[in-house]
């Protein structure tokens, strides 16, 4: 078996343990809501026993003791790790088949960018309980790697002579982190969204089927999360245009062209700007400011497949 096959094959590995992943982080997600509903309807139940005896005090409510143990969460944080293990064997081999750096295609980017966001997520967790994030994250990146495997994928092959330059690792490099940290920071704001719709009693998100909202943090917090999440992608944002600029003036002898690409990744910091600015400066917060956040990801969104694919221009290096 050829190592480019092998990638391949680890890259199907990895989707199937994040496929195990997701499912174990639903699991989990929708049992500390039971858990939690159960509790309630217990206090409830020793309230009204209370008051019909008369006794003085507050009702007693179960001793809670330590949080019982959550052996899907556990299930779901170890099989992240092993997929992100497994990317990460898939991305080396990628790289060591073509005999270059493994980021120089849509295929090879959408693995880069879905083992950064995995990376994020799991550095997260080390310092704070992020579990409500798996399902999302998880669930992006599986799709994300199904369609580079099926739809992005290329064969493994040496660079244009364009992309035979150190900047492809720093440019192209940069870009990947950037999107991967963009990527977690979407998950939070759309879970602001939600958890803020449902405390505000949109109809339908106040359906049972939606109680494991319950569990996911206050929107205030989901909203810190996404800040700090953001403005670090936004400096590495910055930075890959600064790489892009430099580059451009060593392959094509001028630093700005009005390439689409070159465009679009303007497009992407400027919402991202504005989206820092006025959350800093305007006092731009809640819902306002999570809209933002999902704009600026579309946008990020449709310059790595809409740009590429729609339009033809100096930075058509999908090979599809």
């Amino acid at each position: 078996m050829e190592i480019a096959e092998l990638s391949v094959l680890l890259v199907w590995a990895a989707m199937t343990a994040l496929a195990v992943a997701l499912v174990s982080f639903a699991i989990d997600l929708g049992r500390r809501t039971e858990e939690r509903a159960g509790t309630r309807a217990r206090a409830a139940v020793g309230a009204a026993q209370a008051a019909v005896s008369g006794a003085p005090g507050t009702a007693s409510v179960p001793p809670s003791g330590t949080e019982p143990r959550r052996r899907a969460a556990g299930i779901a944080m170890s099989t992240t790790w092993v997929g992100t293990a497994l990317l990460l064997v898939a991305i080396v081999l990628r790289g060591l088949a073509a005999g270059r750096t493994p980021w120089a295609n849509m295929y090879e980017f959408t693995l880069v960018g879905s083992f950064v966001a995995l990376a994020v997520f799991l550095g997260l967790s080390t310092r704070r309980d992020v579990r409500f994030l798996g399902t999302f994250v998880t669930g992006l990146v599986v799709l994300f790697l199904a369609l580079g495997v099926n739809v992005f994928y290329v064969a493994a092959t040496g660079l244009q002579p364009a992309l035979q330059n150190y900047w492809l690792v720093i440019h192209v490099g940069v870009a990947i982190a950037a999107t991967g940290i963009l990527t977690v920071a979407f998950v939070a704001s759309v879970l602001q969204l939600l958890r803020d719709s449902r405390d505000s009693g949109v109809p339908f998100l106040a359906r049972t089927g939606f109680r494991w909202l319950d569990r996911v943090p206050t929107p205030g917090s989901l909203e810190t999360l996404s800040f700090r999440l953001n403005a670090v992608g936004f400096v590495l944002w910055t930075f890959t245009l600064i790489g892009g600029a430099i580059w451009a003036e060593h392959a094509w002898g001028r630093y700005w062209g009005w390439d689409v690409k070159e465009v679009w990744s303007f497009v992407v910091w400027v919402v991202y700007a504005a989206y820092l600015h006025a959350r800093t400066t305007r006092g731009w917060s809640g819902r306002r400011a999570a809209w933002f956040v999902v704009v600026g990801y579309a946008c990020v969104l449709f310059n790595f497949t809409g740009v590429n694919l729609i339009f033809n221009g100096k930075h058509s290096y999908s090979g599809l």
